[in-house]
């Protein structure tokens, strides 16, 4: 087969590329209903080689959506459920003792993979938690001394759920900062769960995504041609400033007792850059950074308490601040 072209048929040609990710949500939409928002929201998070923080109550298709995608992608996924005695080696790998050469060898652990479902995290300890840290910002895993690197592309999509918090553990802001988007799933409108049961009862098996008809449209090298094609969108000096003035509001807000770092500031330029690309234009617009502003930010900022008391919301004070920000012309 040819280097450039993957086993979904695709050479990475930007044009291509673009198209084929386009047509995942089409091809996702056949295990997974009305998640659209979500799948961009993966798209875009790869296309910046982030990750990604799914937040919604249990059964609403997070696991189901990170398959789905996997299998459109034609990429490796695994799934490791967090729980209160996982262990950091359980994530990464460990050394383990081979009595026929009597030497130590390393066992890979589930991170090594292209797409990680880390499957309610805040139900593991913070130990375990940081054990994704290194992974995640420098897509390598040392044990013994040794780094060993992860493969390319690699995603983390960690869920957690937003109303039970007996025996959790929050995560911290350092780490949740590490993460590029936080994306909310919806529960499906009425329509949308009339669909999905229609869909169930005609046979439709959410673990046999191959029966579902779902099929690779796209792959690394449309992944690789993409990322390409998004570094050369064009960031008018405007744009830098007009996505520094919203990061700085957010640190000025009496709602909040933190506001977005640097490296959020830094965040909100690359998704929208992603986003710019994904439809279809080479230069980034103010409604691109608006577009992306909520997901990119909400997880980064930190409200008061008597802020909270009142019913105030991360999304309402960013909202808020996008409507005062003077928008560049």
């Amino acid at each position: 087969m040819d280097p450039t072209t993957d086993n979904a048929g695709n050479t990475g040609d930007p044009g291509t590329a673009r198209a084929s990710l386009e047509a995942l949500r089409a091809e996702i939409a056949k295990a997974v209903v009305g998640q659209d928002p979500a799948v961009t929201g993966l798209v875009v998070a790869l296309l910046c080689r982030g990750h990604v923080l799914l937040e919604g109550v249990p059964g609403v298709a997070k696991t189901l959506l990170v398959r789905a995608l996997a299998s459109a992608l034609e990429l490796d996924t695994k799934r490791v459920q967090f729980t209160p005695d996982l262990m950091p080696s359980d994530v990464t790998g460990s050394l383990v003792y081979d009595t026929r050469s009597a030497e130590f060898s390393f066992q890979p652990g589930p991170v090594f993979t292209n797409l990680l479902l880390a499957d309610e995290i805040n139900r593991t300890p913070p130990k375990t938690q940081s054990s994704l840290l290194e992974a995640m910002e420098e897509r390598q895993v040392t044990v013994d001394g040794t780094p060993r690197p992860l493969p390319d592309p690699f995603l983390v999509a960690a869920t957690q759920n937003p109303v039970e918090y007996e025996g959790t553990y929050p995560l911290p802001e350092a780490q949740l900062d590490r993460f590029l988007l936080k994306l909310t799933i919806p529960l499906p409108s009425r329509q949308d769960e009339i669909n999905i049961l229609t869909r169930h009862a005609e046979g439709f098996n959410p673990r046999d995504l191959h029966a579902a008809g779902v099929r690779p449209v796209a792959g690394p090298a449309d992944l690789e041609a993409a990322r390409a094609a998004v570094a050369k969108t064009t960031v008018s000096p405007e744009i830098t400033a007009y996505v520094v003035d919203i990061c700085r509001a957010t640190r000025e807000s009496p709602s909040l007792t933190l506001g977005v770092s640097p490296r959020g500031a830094t965040a909100l330029l690359a998704t929208a850059r992603a986003w710019a690309w994904l439809t279809g234009r080479d230069y980034v617009i103010p409604d691109d950074v608006k577009a992306l502003a909520l997901p990119t930010l909400r997880h980064r900022v930190q409200l008061r308490p008597e802020a909270e008391m009142e019913g105030v919301t991360a999304d309402s004070v960013i909202n808020a601040i996008l409507t005062h920000v003077p928008v560049p012309r």
